[in-house]
């Protein structure tokens, strides 16, 4: 065997420059490799659809507590009732879409106005 052959192993030449070094400038994240993982990328601002009302109501309901969302602007009926759903699941009760307003049975003014929040609403509460 000749020593001709044989691929030598110290690395050879550098590449004289990094190619990476025009990404910070190109506007992307930067990387720390230190910890290992990347910087969390900051969340988009949230969407502000506008206030809406929880009242809890018991009037004309047998004594029945429930909880009204009101005040919805630019939203039609499909929306409303897939809001409604994701709150039935949550608070693990009834609700419907009455006269363009989400009734909820019973006081879950918490929970619906978290739900509220992540889809973009600014819920406040109204009434007692």
């Amino acid at each position: 065997m000749s020593m001709e052959k044989k691929i030598p192993t110290q690395g050879g030449t550098g590449l004289g420059q990094n190619p990476f070094g025009a990404l910070s400038r190109a506007g992307l994240p930067s990387v720390s490799l230190a910890a290992g993982a990347a910087t969390p990328a900051p969340s988009p601002p949230q969407k502000n659809r506008g206030r809406v009302d929880l009242t809890r109501e018991t009037g004309g309901r047998g004594g029945k507590t429930v909880t009204v969302v009101t005040g919805f602007i630019g939203i039609g009926l499909p929306e409303k009732e897939m809001l409604v759903k994701k709150m039935r699941a949550a608070c693990g009760c009834g609700g419907t879409v009455k006269d363009g307003d989400i009734v909820i049975q019973g006081d879950q003014r918490e929970n619906v106005a978290r739900i509220l929040s992540e889809s973009g609403f600014r819920p406040v509460y109204s009434g007692g």
